[in-house]
């Protein structure tokens, strides 16, 4: 759970000048000022939760508290960040749903909430009021929603509930005017020497219009900061990149990293596998690749879990 605003501002810039993109923006700019729920949908790495920072910058929220809450994790932990925890000793710990009284919720990767939890969130969001809590709730996903609605994968209750409004963020590789020009912005901002502009190298920028970002912006900005670190030359050339999917696995963030060093080594490897089918869209094969595993190891994996009665590994594709 974090508190608090993800950056000092938003630059809605980066989200690059597409019509569809704009469109977007233009959405975002226009709910705010309403208290409805909004769900944003986008692939990995796009922006969402920037996008609903931007939605609660915006509101009559924005001086007040903004509590993201990453759904894919151990169980426990993520009903512990939303409704909080009393210790041992008698000491509580708030919840994010109180910690953010007179501000907003973004709940990240919503659809990684246990199937019996949907149910109880939901239930407990309509009674906020009853409670004297005043939250606007967000919520993101790479899923249809909807079609896990009627496979019978997500409560119907819950989504109806956060997608009052939807708004969608389309992938890099639909937008290549924007890749272009939004690699530009980011060597300029990574430029340390801003006196010297750096150029891009034609066939570097072949290699980046031609690369799958399978993490989007977020993908694009870790290649480019360190492709533009490392290089001592203004040109920016092919051999500067970094790019493929073990760089894509160094995207997992630091918080995950340091919840991951606090658990078993079964759980973490569980965890690991659940992140990647989730960022994936439940695509095994690319999940695979990027845990460094054979599609077999992969599937042996998830009959494990499945044999274990979890419900996130039950109800895959």
């Amino acid at each position: 759970m974090r508190i608090g605003g993800l950056m000092e501002s938003v630059n809605v810039e980066l989200f690059g000048n597409d019509p569809k993109v704009k469109n977007t923006i233009s959405m975002a700019r226009n709910v705010a000022v309403t208290k409805a729920s909004v769900l944003i949908i986008g692939e990995p790495g796009t922006g969402k939760k920037t996008l609903g920072y931007y939605i609660h910058l915006n509101s009559s929220r924005g001086k007040n508290p903004f509590v993201v809450v990453d759904c894919v994790g151990e169980r426990k932990e993520v009903e512990n960040a939303i409704l909080g925890f009393r210790e041992e000793n008698g000491k509580f710990h708030r919840g994010a749903l109180e910690a953010a009284n007179g501000g907003t919720v973004l709940f990240s990767n919503i659809d990684g909430l246990e199937d019996d939890f949907q149910k109880r969130l939901h239930k407990i969001i309509m009674e906020l009021e009853d409670y004297d809590l005043d939250v606007r709730i967000l919520a993101t996903t790479s899923k249809n929603l909807s079609k896990l609605v009627g496979a019978g994968r997500f409560y119907r209750g819950l989504y109806t509930y956060i997608s009052n409004d939807a708004l969608f963020i389309p992938p890099l590789r639909e937008r290549i005017t924007d890749l272009e020009w939004i690699t530009k912005k980011l060597i300029e901002e990574f430029r340390e020497n801003q006196e010297v502009p750096m150029q891009v190298e034609p066939m570097a920028m072949e290699k980046i219009l031609g690369h799958y970002w399978t993490y989007n912006l977020a993908e694009l900005r870790s290649v480019i900061e360190n492709s533009v670190k490392n290089s001592n030359q203004i040109i920016l050339s092919e051999k500067d990149l970094e790019m493929g999917e073990k760089k894509a696995v160094n995207l997992i963030k630091d918080e995950d990293n340091i919840g991951i060093r606090l658990m078993s080594l079964k759980d973490a490897e569980k965890l690991l596998i659940k992140k990647a089918l989730i960022h994936t869209s439940e695509n095994r094969t690319q999940a695979a690749k990027i845990l460094g595993v054979s599609i077999r190891t992969l599937r042996n994996k998830i009959n494990e879990y499945r044999s274990r009665g979890s419900a996130f590994f039950l109800n895959l594709r």
